[in-house]
């Protein structure tokens, strides 16, 4: 394993595009060294060519792959030695009800939006508890809070555990430093929002703005812990 570096690291799942690479580059200006799981590592733009870029660590990641994520960890303390958040942002969505749905479709969405995420953590936990100020970040939904519609309730069924996976992960690391907050966003304009809504992509909740409360929130002191952030674009009952 190298030396430690004096930045903060970040692993953000699913950084090849949307919110996750918004998250990398927020994270990157702010100072951070990243590390960017993609199932196609590419260098990104904002990564620049200069000695800044050497912060930047690109990770081949495959959620379905349940050997990829203590792969990327390796990878990423060779590199920097030493990891300080997991942003856990990969994720996918299958429009069906729950009776429309197979049981193929409901296995899919738990693989990649929960054990995946599981996983990450797991293989994070040491240097994550070393830190003594790890953060976990599970990209959830409002969806893991309410079932909104019918179609989006299988989705739903993966979002609620999601959540329950981010408790769990700060219950089990909360006397060691280790915060985790399930942020839980409404629909935001990305790739995957633009088939579910008619609403205009200028109405919906930005990546960027999803970033900067993200790095807001990996930034906090222990003694700051936010266990579920809520963020809308639109008015609802309850958020």
């Amino acid at each position: 394993m190298t030396d430690k570096i004096d930045r903060r690291v970040a692993l953000i799942s699913g950084a090849s595009r949307g919110i996750g690479d918004h998250v990398a580059a927020e994270l990157f200006r702010q100072g951070w060294a990243v590390s960017l799981g993609m199932r196609n590592p590419a260098m990104p733009a904002w990564a620049g060519s200069g000695d800044a870029a050497d912060f930047v660590h690109l990770a081949q990641y495959d959620a379905n792959d349940t050997g990829a994520e203590a792969r990327w960890v390796e990878d990423a303390m060779q590199r920097f030695g030493r990891v300080d958040a997991i942003i856990a942002n990969a994720g996918i969505m299958i429009p069906k009800t729950v009776i429309e749905a197979d049981d193929e479709d409901i296995d899919a969405m738990l693989a990649v939006n929960v054990k995946a995420p599981r996983r990450l953590a797991k293989a994070a936990w040491e240097p994550l508890c070393e830190s003594g100020e790890g953060r976990v970040i599970i990209l959830a939904s409002l969806s893991g809070k309410r079932v909104k519609s019918a179609g989006s309730g299988s989705y739903a069924i993966s979002k609620f555990a999601a959540v329950a996976l981010s408790h769990a992960i700060r219950q089990a690391g909360f006397e060691k430093g280790v915060r985790a907050t399930a942020v839980c966003p409404g629909f935001v304009a990305t790739d995957m929002a633009a088939g579910l809504t008619a609403r205009p992509a200028e109405l919906l909740t930005q990546p960027a703005d999803l970033a900067r409360i993200i790095a807001l929130l990996v930034s906090l002191p222990n003694e700051a812990s936010v266990a579920e952030f809520a963020i809308n674009c639109q008015l609802e009952e309850s958020f």
